[in-house]
């Protein structure tokens, strides 16, 4: 049922937003090809009655949608990722549910009598339960010029799960789980061997425990609310246990997916060779909306985890020492089998008077059991630290006898995420060989020392390559950035800002992260070398074809135009997205 307020906020845009040729610009409320609610009411019949009209989720606690029990229910669960997940009316970090070139949006710290603007929360959500309504979904799309978003859990920070005056497809719903003993892709008469099929809206705590209940693990990442088989995989997929087999897309085997013209088709190794190809690391949301992916799962193994801590005193500048030599320790630590995270506050208050600059650091070790193996590889680090002077050290290790107790007691605890605010990321993925060079991460240190650490600021880097990251280059044929198979470490650090932040305000932000930034942390080894990790990058990342695929991208917009010439999907930064503007409403380049 479509609410009298959501019928007068589309009428009003129908008088204030500008006329575009439907020939150029997607269809909207205010152009005469918007579906009739006749033919919604169609489309709602053809999926079982699972299309909603949707509002951004806060609206319930301003002006005249305010509703005092259901307000409570948004504020209480305003932090919680899981139940972010599940909203069509919301994303995980709130500034990509607002709509700043409008003025639109609708953050719950707003005060009550705030009008909540629609912002880039799409109209409708047909929300899936089969690859069928999904099918209806793409169809209906398609035949109406119709924006279209693809929302899996929203677990991300480039503004692909929302768009403005769109048709959302929710695929949290799609929870089938299947594990054989012998998965045998489609095509092909050779097993793969233990495997895990998965629907779209399987999410990474649920896919865990299904492999533990058969004593076996995959490669994933560690939170609550990434959906595996939607943006995470088709991103590349970066995981604590990397080094030991991948990236979670070098285990893709096969997957389901639904094409622009509607179709339900299998790509794999064997057929689609071409889609199976970009659909393991060419993006989310680009070249059709996938319903099921089959991964390869391990047997499990014992890990130890490795706990490493630096501390200076903040404004020390040995502290800058001290995160060269840790990144020069990295390669003889990744070898020895290590990968996992470490977490960099350079201005740490710990008192009123006092504050401390910190490293923390959790370095996974599958099938290892000896804790004295494992220390032996971090003893020439602490002696080089030692030498450095006014440098604290504190070590701790903890063996695990399996790969689930490891992620669940270490990485996944708990029920959900802490989410709900606003962040804006910039990242760059580092070389093993800059680590390995003389100056190479003397180079890397004084870049972070040049950027502003306020207060509690962060920056995170992820172990998450080398071993078999850089091993599966030779032997799996994939679009994943090529720079992933040199990587060593993917750094990161955020930008935040309020409710009351103005759109000017935030705009400078956005600026000088791209402008001033993202320079610096390219500057280390180059502008064209390397890349940034695409799930966990800037969501106006400059030169986003090479920064993201490198020397992929040419064939990847050529399978996307085969596979979608008339750009249904498109994604915030995406293959082809540059042919169209930011919000994905009108074309930039003719066709």
């Amino acid at each position: 049922m479509i609410s009298p307020l959501l019928l007068s906020l589309l009428a009003t845009a129908a008088i204030a937003a500008p006329q575009h040729p439907v020939a150029k610009c997607r269809c909207r409320p205010s152009d005469n090809c918007w579906p009739s609610t006749k033919e919604w009411s169609a489309l709602n019949k053809t999926i079982n009655g699972n299309l909603v009209a949707v509002r951004p989720v806060a609206s319930v606690c301003h002006q005249a949608e305010y509703n005092a029990d259901a307000c409570k229910v948004v504020t209480d669960n305003w932090k919680d990722s899981v139940w972010r997940s599940s909203q069509p009316g919301a994303g995980q970090w709130e500034n990509w549910e607002a709509w700043p070139d409008r003025n639109e949006s609708c953050y719950i710290e707003s005060a009550q009598d705030t009008v909540c603007g629609q912002g880039r929360i799409s109209l409708y959500s047909a929300i899936a339960q089969s690859a069928s309504d999904i099918q209806h979904a793409v169809r209906f799309a398609s035949r109406n010029n119709l924006r279209l978003a693809i929302k899996n859990t929203g677990h991300d920070f480039l503004g692909r799960s929302t768009a403005p005056q769109s048709l959302q497809i929710l695929t949290h719903n799609m929870k089938d789980i299947k594990i054989v003993d012998d998965f045998v892709p489609k095509g092909s008469s050779k097993s793969e061997g233990p495997a895990i099929t998965i629907g779209a809206g399987v999410q990474l705590p649920e896919l865990y425990q299904a492999v533990a209940k058969r004593n076996r693990t995959v490669i994933a990442g560690s939170s609550h609310t990434v959906g595996a088989a939607g943006g995470y995989i088709q991103g590349g997929g970066h995981s604590p246990f990397g080094h030991w087999k991948g990236l979670a897309s070098d285990n893709a085997l096969e997957f389901q997916v639904v094409t622009a013209d509607g179709t339900l088709l299998t790509a794999n190794s064997h057929q689609n060779k071409d889609l199976f190809w970009a659909l393991r690391g060419g993006g989310g949301g680009t070249f059709g909306v996938v319903t099921s992916v089959t991964l390869r799962t391990f047997e499990e193994v014992p890990v130890v985890v490795y706990n490493f801590n630096i501390t200076t005193v903040a404004g020390d500048p040995r502290f800058w020492d001290a995160f060269a030599e840790w990144h020069a320790a990295l390669p003889s630590i990744n070898d020895g089998g290590g990968s996992g995270y470490y977490f960099g506050l350079p201005n740490m208050p710990v008192s009123a008077t006092f504050s401390v600059s910190t490293i923390i650091s959790l370095m996974m070790f599958p099938e290892k059991t000896s804790i004295a193996e494992v220390d032996t590889l971090y003893q020439p680090l602490a002696a080089k630290l030692q030498q450095i002077g006014g440098v604290q050290i504190a070590n701790a290790s903890i063996p695990f006898p399996t790969m689930s107790s490891t992620i669940f007691t270490m990485l996944i605890g708990g029920t959900s995420d802490s989410t709900g605010g606003t962040s804006m990321l910039a990242s760059r993925l580092y070389s093993k060989d800059l680590m390995l060079s003389p100056d190479g991460p003397g180079r890397l240190a004084n870049a972070f020392k040049s950027i502003k650490w306020n207060p509690f600021s962060e920056f995170i880097g992820h172990v998450v390559a080398g071993g078999a990251v850089a091993a599966n280059g030779a032997t799996v044929d994939s679009a994943v950035n090529p720079a992933w198979r040199k990587a060593i470490s993917h750094l990161l650090f955020s930008r935040t800002w309020t409710a009351g932040t103005t759109p000017a305000d935030q705009a400078a932000i956005i600026k000088n992260m791209t402008d001033v930034e993202i320079p610096i942390l390219r500057s280390v080894e180059g502008e064209n070398q390397m890349g940034a990790y695409l799930n966990e990058a800037n969501g106006y990342e400059p030169g986003f074809q090479a920064a993201f695929w490198g020397a992929n991208y040419p064939r990847l917009y050529s399978i996307k135009q085969k596979w979608d010439p008339k750009g249904l999907f498109i994604s915030r930064k995406g293959v082809g997205s540059e042919d169209w503007d930011d919000a994905g409403l009108c074309r930039t380049s003719p066709k």
